[in-house]
């Protein structure tokens, strides 16, 4: 009887040290990421987020693709005082029905890792979760997107390849995917043709727009025409340039500088070029 007295009290002492274990606090630098809620009884740990960087993501058992966008790393523990620690399956599961919900589904899953892919707003979004028999899990979360040009050619440097060549790629113009409404980042760049042509007052030149193959031909066709009219009319009524110096055209996919088999050269072959007239 002693002994199986002595076994209960060993039994509640050791349960009433776990009751009393504090709560692991989250990373005071991290949050959640906005797609996804937490599982019960888990806290985050660590977390990472880059404005431009690229993951790779599974989508068979040998192949994989790389994204590259806004990039997202979050690693979540149980709490130590957890009563019964989930599952890989049992993760996998609860974030598989939570991507269905919001219109995601599945391009790959293993025995402890999964990847989805979600579209919302126009925008792809990659998120690569692993998961551990031990509670612990994680993503890798890409918000798929071109980098931003940070940095623009010069009006000098404009001008000297309009002189070269006859024709100079202008980096930093943006607009969102179908669009011809130029995005604000591209103030500078545009800023930069204003100089060019008010330095050398003789300078005409053709505002060419040009696109990838994804979509309809005709649809390309009249955007890139659109993209081109919109950067001239930006030069006309913000920076003052005389509207004879400038004609507008649209060479939608006619005219690439890379293949468009890939996302890279897709990106490179949606640009706003400068032909000198």
């Amino acid at each position: 009887m002693r002994k199986i007295a002595c076994a209960c009290i060993a039994v509640l002492l050791v349960s009433g040290i776990a009751a009393a274990q504090p709560l692991q606090k989250d990373d005071p630098a991290c949050k959640d990421h906005p797609l996804f809620t937490r599982m019960p009884d888990s806290w985050l740990r660590s977390c990472s987020e880059k404005t431009f960087d690229a993951h790779e993501f599974a989508t068979s058992a040998t192949a994989k693709t790389t994204v590259e966008g806004r990039l997202w790393q979050l690693t979540y523990y149980p709490q130590a005082a957890a009563k019964s620690k989930p599952s890989e399956l049992q993760i996998l599961r609860n974030f598989e029905n939570a991507v269905t919900k919001i219109g995601g589904k599945s391009m790959y899953a293993a025995k402890a890792r999964e990847t989805f892919m979600i579209t919302q707003d126009g925008k792809e979004i990659w998120v690569d979760l692993w998961a551990e028999f031990t509670g612990k899990y994680g993503f890798f979360i890409v918000e798929k997107q071109a980098m931003a040009q940070d940095i623009v050619a010069n009006a000098a440097a404009l001008a000297n390849d309009l002189k070269t060549t006859g024709h100079v790629t202008v980096e930093g113009i943006y607009f969102d995917t179908g669009k011809a409404e130029i995005k604000p980042e591209s103030a500078k760049a545009i800023g930069e043709i204003a100089k060019m042509l008010a330095a050398d007052p003789a300078l005409k030149v053709y505002v060419v727009g040009h696109t990838d193959t994804v979509g309809v031909l005709e649809a390309n066709m009249k955007l890139s025409q659109d993209r081109a009219a919109a950067v001239m009319q930006a030069l006309v009524t913000t920076h003052g340039m005389a509207a004879a110096r400038l004609k507008s055209f649209g060479a939608g996919p006619y005219a690439p500088v890379a293949s468009n088999d890939t996302d890279t050269g897709r990106a490179k072959n949606r640009r706003v070029e400068l032909v000198k007239q």
